[in-house]
């Protein structure tokens, strides 16, 4: 049976960092752990990270993502020496392994992640993935891990993110650092069920841009011209822009169907853009020729009210079930004024208190990543610009 802790902090030495969370989360390492999974903020050392969490806890699997801040029950951090950590006690875990992880064999390396899990453990019931945020697929991660376990086993995590300028992120396990990896972690804790929701919070506007040349997750061409120059021209931002610089305001949205929507709250889902080679632009999933792809603006009392609804669908899910982890990914875009921390504060105390118990929020392990998995129409779904919440229950 599984147990678990966490623990999120922000000091400048990363071996400290690494000390302050796990004497936090494991009271003084008076509680064995028997794996330990990071979120670390772009300022931090990954193979320090490693290397310390295995000279305290040996035996213990150890894995890590960057990002571009944290969420713990202590709160949020969004500085670049944060740390986040999400200590588990028990063996009722599979753990695999990938590098070279890029979108052009997102399926095959997925897959080989996939086999690996059920080589070592029967029983998976839910999926904890996080793979490079540059330069991938995540539709044909969800198809390559539900070939394997079935579109029954839910799908969560997130993908690693630099400081949002889609420059460069990271992904470690035990004693290696890649930075276009991937691992997956399956839990076959047969007492334990995860609840997923996402949601974002802005608007589609203007006239629809049309993919007329693509290729998997790559677009190259946008109304038959070539892709990275027609969508600067839609944002009105000047040739010679960095990638970063659209993350921010360039989401792109796709429209869902009726009944999606009105489970969604929102009409379209969003994508990122996180790279371009030239004029072709770096998709976050597939992107079929014919797509229409719409601009969008942030709408701060629907980023609020939906959070809210979330929250409340989520509550009415769990129900009586003990809450005993949350693992949460989560947009850097989103909040009142995009980066103003206060109102940030604000949005993650709405999330989390609908879930604590007597004023004590439960373990809690969520970064500020490049893009989201969640359900959506009761299917594994990857998101991105959203807040996705993953709520472990224990029933016995």
């Amino acid at each position: 049976m599984l147990k678990f802790y966490s623990a999120s902090t922000r000091i400048i030495n990363t071996k400290r960092c690494v000390c302050e969370c796990l004497d936090i989360a494991l009271n003084d390492n008076s509680i064995s752990a028997d794996l330990l999974i990071y979120h670390a903020s772009i300022g931090h050392n990954y193979n320090e990270i490693l290397e310390e969490s295995k000279a305290q806890f040996p035996h213990a699997d150890v894995v890590v993502a960057s990002c571009c801040g944290v969420v713990g029950k202590e709160g949020v951090s969004e500085s670049m020496k944060d740390m986040a950590l999400m200590a588990i006690e028990g063996k009722d875990y599979a753990l695999a392994e990938v590098n070279d992880f890029f979108g052009y064999n997102a399926f095959n390396k997925t897959l080989a992640l996939a086999k690996s899990l059920q080589s070592q453990k029967s029983g998976i019931n839910m999926i904890y993935f996080l793979g490079s945020g540059i330069d991938t697929n995540n539709s044909e991660v969800i198809a390559a891990f539900e070939e394997v376990f079935g579109s029954e086993v839910t799908i969560f995590g997130a993908t690693s993110s630099d400081n949002m300028q889609g420059i460069v992120n990271y992904q470690g396990v035990n004693n290696m650092v890649y930075e276009h990896g991937a691992f997956a972690i399956g839990f076959c804790d047969s007492t334990l069920n995860v609840h997923t929701q996402a949601t974002h919070g802005f608007v589609a506007t203007g006239d629809a841009m049309l993919v007329t040349k693509s290729e998997g997750h790559i677009i190259h061409e946008l109304n038959h011209k070539p892709a990275w120059s027609e969508y600067l021209r839609y944002l009105e931002l000047k040739p010679g822009v960095t990638c970063g610089d659209t993350i921010p305001i360039g989401a792109l949205a796709e429209e869902l169907s009726e009944d999606l929507a009105k489970e969604y709250g929102n009409q379209h889902i969003l994508r990122v853009v996180t790279s371009h080679d030239g004029e072709a632009m770096h998709y976050a999933t597939s992107c079929p020729e014919n797509t229409k792809l719409k601009l969008t603006i942030r709408d701060e009392d629907l980023i609020f009210n939906e959070m809210d609804r979330m929250t409340s669908d989520l509550v009415e899910k769990v129900g009586d079930a003990e809450i005993v982890a949350v693992f949460h990914a989560d947009c850097l875009a989103r909040g009142r004024f995009l980066f103003n921390k206060v109102y940030k504060e604000e949005l993650v105390a709405k999330m989390q208190m609908p879930f604590s118990k007597d004023g004590l929020c439960p373990p809690w392990l969520g970064m500020y990543g490049f893009g989201e998995f969640a359900r959506l129409g009761g299917k594994n779904t990857y998101h991105n610009y959203t807040t996705a919440l993953y709520i472990i229950t224990r029933s016995i």
